[in-house]
């Protein structure tokens, strides 16, 4: 008998590859065949980071399909992105389909898809292949899609998705509170790309209906309201390489891990480990309020900087600022995170609170200072520091900038207060109880297998 072959379709955002290649890897343990499909765009961009080409390969074939942009222009205008992606990749994805299924190899049994590439299921649909929506992000956030109806109906958001008014407000009792200025779709880019993002939101409320299962990177007890409000959603989270004891990939910058054998000189619970993910951007002012924080901290530090996390291509840094700093602090492009969180030496995690941050963080009892740039980020801050309560949050001042003062406070008070550090192991302890045997995870995990390989 041949074995299910899975075909994985992530949305093109460094956010969503990660987590679904970590799903196609544990897939892969359990004998399944899996082609991963990336744009043209970022496959080059994972294949060249990808330490051992060969050995990743061999497990997960890597193919890719145009995106629809020409190669000049910015994957990070996402209105642009996705009009693209809907023009183009639906009839590539088929053709690739039919030629796998053409050739000598397992034929496609399965499409898994990143529930924002929700055209993906229609092409499984029009096959008549297997259809299982994946969501990388929090339960809480597709509650909030799936309720856009009804937020039209109260007048929260008007069709195009735009705000009238600014409010708070939560959607069930225990769940995350939410600006709805900060609704994921309204703080993405300029107007004209929210309205597109919100109608692609709209659009996959339609196609996700076609999924026989929506599985998500989440945990049960994280999220006991969200998956109340939506039981369709089933969590097989967090997704973690430590927990099948390999190696994370997916990557769209090469990782330096030279920072790791920098974090086993450092004593335990000493170093503020600081990083943005994949699209924040620093004007200046702001890079270098951070940069004075850190070194007026007087605390070991590990700093994630991008190539591109500024506006400027100018050197960033303020004047003589890294030889002062070079005795405590470390500086790399791009870090193997799941690591560097699971090191002793780690005392707490400034993010920018993307998802898949969020669940390394937790699952690592790492405490956090919060910095949200777009999209989810700012209702997973809700989660971290209103929900749970491990973390706190940084306050701007008149001009929009967070300012060195209040970055040394909260760090002072988020260090100097061992509840953050109590409740954050705890937290640990319940999201990684999931996904060991008996876990809430483990069990859907396991089923949802069995449904694949019937």
């Amino acid at each position: 008998m041949s074995n299910p072959h899975i075909v994985a379709v992530p949305f093109p955002a460094q956010g969503h590859v990660i987590p679904l290649m970590e799903l196609s890897q544990c897939l892969v343990n359990q004998g399944f065949t899996v082609t991963f499909v990336n744009t043209d765009y970022n496959h080059k961009r994972v294949v060249n980071a990808l330490a051992d080409e060969s050995q990743f390969t061999d497990r997960i074939h890597l193919v890719s399909l145009p995106d629809g942009l020409e190669p000049w222009e910015d994957r990070n205008e996402l209105g642009q992105l996705c009009e693209a992606i809907q023009r183009v990749m639906p009839g590539k994805l088929e053709e690739l389909i039919e030629k796998i299924n053409e050739g000598k190899g397992d034929k496609v049994t399965c499409v898994i898809a990143d529930e924002s590439s929700g055209w993906a299921l229609e092409v499984a649909e029009k096959l008549n292949i297997r259809r299982v929506a994946f969501w990388p992000a929090a339960a809480a956030l597709l509650a909030l899609q799936f309720s856009i109806p009804k937020l039209i109906h109260e007048g929260i958001i008007n069709d195009d998705g735009t705000v009238p008014r600014s409010q708070i407000m939560q959607l069930a009792p225990n769940m995350p509170t939410m600006k709805t200025a900060d609704f994921v779709w309204a703080c993405i880019g300029d107007l004209t790309t929210q309205k597109i993002v919100f109608q692609v939101m709209v659009r996959n409320n339609k196609t996700v209906k076609l999924a026989e299962w929506i599985v998500c990177n989440s945990a049960y007890e994280l999220e006991l309201a969200a998956f109340a409000m939506a039981p369709e959603m089933l969590p097989i989270g967090p997704l973690l390489a430590s927990s099948r004891l390999g190696n994370s990939a997916g990557y769209f910058w090469p990782q330096d891990s030279t920072c790791l054998q920098w974090l086993d000189q450092q004593p335990a619970s000493s170093v503020i480990y600081v990083a943005f993910g994949s699209f924040t951007v620093f004007d200046r002012t702001q890079f270098q309020e951070l940069a004075l924080a850190l070194e007026l901290s007087q605390r070991k530090f590990l700093w994630v900087v991008r190539p591109d996390i500024t506006d400027k291509t100018s050197d960033p840094y303020p004047e003589g600022y890294q030889e002062r700093v070079a005795s405590r602090g470390l500086m790399v492009g791009w870090a193997p995170q799941q690591k560097v969180l699971a090191h002793p030496s780690i005392a707490c995690f400034l993010s920018h609170c993307g998802w898949n941050s969020t669940m390394e963080g937790v699952s690592n009892g790492v405490p956090f200072l919060c910095w949200p740039y777009f999209a989810d980020q700012f209702l997973n801050e809700s989660y971290i520091c209103d929900v749970w309560k491990v973390g706190l949050k940084f306050n701007k001042n008149e001009s929009g900038i967070i300012p060195q003062g209040e970055i040394n406070k909260k760090v002072e008070q988020l260090l100097g207060d061992e509840n953050f550090k109590a409740r954050a192991s705890k937290l640990k302890e319940m999201a990684m109880t999931n996904t060991k045997e008996g876990g809430q995870s483990h069990r859907i995990f396991k089923n949802f297998i069995e449904w694949m390989k019937a």
